[in-house]
């Protein structure tokens, strides 16, 4: 009900949002006018089917922009600012959605807004189960690699218990919050932790995926508050350094 509330009064200034989410396989591309999203565009379709994924975003993201640009031409619909999920996530991922958004920012003067993608993760389920215990706590994953995971504990008002961090997963994670709230884990890095967190507090939401469409909530309040990034220096959330891997030789 709290983050029902905060969307309603944060609503009555009127902004129009182009929203880029690249953190993860999935690319999409949204718009929201007065907080409703009114263009959504994503590759979610060909992840499931096997096909694109985010080594890709590079050509996808480019597509999805200028679809959501015509869109907002046609109907002579002006923006207001550009919203990036800002991480952590892929590398790679993450730089592309960002450089297209300060690029976007750049050609056309408009204000940027970072968005951390774990609560942009969060949004779905705050809005979809109004009626979770008050004193339930919210625990995106996105998955890094074996029982690693991006994650962080949220209230359901979204503030912080335990801040973003890169957690290894095992027996005893969370346990001393699953002892005193019940926790819902979801996104792409809870599937794997089902079989190792075992507590009774411990609920785990499926088919909970990251959207642009859903950014428009905390995008918003954002530009309420007027709480815009230095188009020139801003980077995004990395969380860990880029390594990259050396091509093993054939000799």
């Amino acid at each position: 009900m709290y983050f029902c509330i905060v969307l309603c009064v944060i609503l009555f200034k009127m902004a129009v949002i182009l929203h880029i989410e690249t953190a993860t396989d999935g690319c999409s591309v949204a718009v929201s006018q007065d907080g409703a999203t009114i263009f959504q565009i994503d590759n979610y379709d060909d992840i499931k089917n096997g096909g694109a994924k985010d080594t890709n975003h590079s050509k996808r993201l480019g597509v999805f922009v200028d679809e959501a640009m015509s869109f907002t031409d046609s109907h002579a619909i002006p923006f207001d600012a550009v919203a990036v999920s800002s991480g952590p996530g892929s590398y790679t991922g993450l730089r592309i959605g960002v450089s297209m958004a300060k690029g976007i920012c750049y050609g056309q003067d408009l204000k940027l807004i970072s968005i951390p993608t774990l609560k942009v993760l969060c949004v779905p389920v705050l809005l979809k189960h109004d009626d979770l215990p008050e004193d339930a706590l919210v625990c995106p994953m996105l998955d890094a690699r074996r029982m690693e995971v991006y994650t962080a504990l949220y209230t359901r008002a979204l503030k912080p218990v335990i801040d973003t961090c890169a957690k290894v997963i095992d027996e005893n994670s969370f346990k001393e919050e699953l002892d005193k709230h019940p926790i819902y884990f979801f996104g792409n890095g809870a599937e794997k932790c089902k079989a190792v967190i075992n507590h009774p507090n411990a609920h785990f939401l499926d088919g909970v995926e990251l959207h642009a469409k859903n950014m428009a909530p905390l995008a918003e309040k954002k530009f309420l508050n007027e709480e815009f990034e230095d188009v020139a220096y801003f980077e995004p959330f990395y969380l860990k350094e880029f390594v990259a891997t050396k091509a093993k030789s054939l000799l």
